[in-house]
């Protein structure tokens, strides 16, 4: 296993060098995770990460609809090649390895190409929470899936590690960037949720003006708790020293919803985040276990 990683570096160092650089770049609350892996596994996952930045990367920008879709295809067609074994581009070359030596599904990499042209789109909303759950499989949970066979724990207590953590940190996410996503017109919170809730706007701004939207709010917060419990008992049936990268993770993100919760559903524009010696001490605390 690690011997094809191995073979990669030495034979491809513009595409490791590549992933590491787009890693240092993001500032990303998974290099806490990632620190606690021996090296040939970390560097599967820094290519996965990459994958997944520059993905994001196309969604995001302030480009036409049709244009990111191109550029996504152009993703899927590079899929199909790095599992026909003639990636082109530096990422997918740094993904050949871990494809290869963690039986990296096909699927989950499509899948994740999916949740971004969901993304991409002028105008974002959803109708039920079903979608909203589908949605957070397609951008988080299969993200997730790749994640615990790198770690180590490809069997069915990761699978459900994938399946809840992932739900649990996308929820997480939605609730922290509400004010961003709907200055890029995103709405995630399902118009089933607003249903329930009688807010009539469905507009973005609207939507988190309304005075019920803390209620609201604080449904889908108790679902993001009930993902990470859920997540902490599949950790508890799987590998956990396999898993500390998934744990440390959990209590990150965890901590961040408790500052959510903490600050209230009112003042959406006021940022949260954890410090860096926070995260690492999260690291320290978890990931020697």
């Amino acid at each position: 296993m690690a011997e094809t990683a191995s073979i990669l570096d030495q034979t491809d160092p513009e595409a490791r060098e590549h992933v590491n650089r787009v890693v240092a770049a993001s500032g990303t609350s998974f290099l806490a995770g990632m620190k606690v892996l021996p090296p040939q596994r970390r560097a599967a996952m820094y290519a996965i990460y990459a994958f997944c930045r520059e993905i994001d990367d196309i969604a995001d920008e302030p480009a036409p609809e049709a244009d990111k879709r191109r550029r996504l295809d152009a993703w899927r067609a590079e899929i199909d090649r790095l599992y026909d074994g003639r990636p082109e581009g530096p990422t997918a070359r740094a993904l050949l390895a871990p494809v290869r030596s963690f039986a990296l599904a096909k699927e989950d990499f499509l899948a994740l190409i999916e949740g971004m042209e969901i993304d991409a789109a002028d105008t974002l909303r959803l109708s039920t929470l079903n979608d909203l759950e589908y949605y957070c499989d397609r951008v988080a949970c299969a993200v997730g899936r790749l994640s615990v066979r790198v770690f180590g724990a490809p069997g069915a207590a990761g699978v459900a590690v994938a399946f809840a953590l992932g739900q649990a940190l996308q929820l997480t996410n939605i609730l922290r960037d509400l004010s961003e996503d709907a200055t890029r017109g995103r709405l995630y919170l399902p118009e089933e949720l607003l249903e329930r809730h009688g807010i009539d706007a469905r507009e973005p701004a609207a939507v988190l003006a309304d005075a019920a939207l803390p209620h609201l709010c604080e449904e889908l917060a108790g679902l993001a708790r009930r993902r990470f419990h859920e997540a902490e008992a599949a950790i508890a049936r799987g590998p956990r020293q396999a898993l500390r990268p998934a744990i440390i993770m959990m209590h990150v993100y965890r901590r961040i919803l408790d500052r959510l919760e903490e600050r209230g559903w009112t003042r959406l524009d006021q940022p949260v985040a954890l410090g860096r010696v926070e995260k690492l001490w999260i690291a320290l605390r978890y990931g020697l276990l």
